[in-house]
């Protein structure tokens, strides 16, 4: 038996009435198959949260390192936000940490970062892979030279 609200008809009501019927211990009732799916996709938004967080941080070292004239407050708040970001996601979810030492992680999201900064800068002659460790992007002090 399956709950009264479909999942493909209101996700948010489905959502709440799951929550209600695992409280009440009706798991009779509950909709394991998108229950797991939507288990499943809490870890993925995690993870695409980091990666977005990395990508935009990036973008604007890249733009701090590639047009020194243009250097402003915006870009150091929106650099240290991130940074901020991603430090909070890394220790409520540790489980992410491994991710900062995959070589194919890291060229996904440089290439996020540099497709980004090129639309912001017209700017396209990037290094390929990113030029600088996990530990000075991360640094709140760090920023690229020049």
């Amino acid at each position: 038996m399956t709950s009264a609200v479909r999942y493909e008809d209101d996700v948010v009501v489905w959502a709440g009435e799951q929550a209600r019927l695992l409280r009440e211990g009706r798991f009779d009732l509950l909709d394991i198959a998108h229950l797991a799916e939507e288990i499943e996709d809490v870890g993925k938004s995690e993870q695409r949260e980091l990666a977005n967080r990395m990508a935009v941080l990036l973008a604007h070292l890249i733009k701090w390192r590639h047009q020194p004239g243009r250097r402003g407050a915006s870009w150091q708040i929106t650099i240290r936000n991130q940074r901020r970001g991603i430090a909070r996601r890394l220790d409520e979810t540790p489980s992410l940490r491994p991710k900062l030492d995959r070589p194919d992680w890291w060229a996904g999201v440089w290439d996020d970062a540099t497709a980004q900064a090129a639309e912001e800068t017209g700017l396209s002659d990037f290094p390929d892979t990113c030029p600088w460790d996990k530990h000075e992007v991360l640094d709140q002090e760090w920023l690229p030279e020049e």
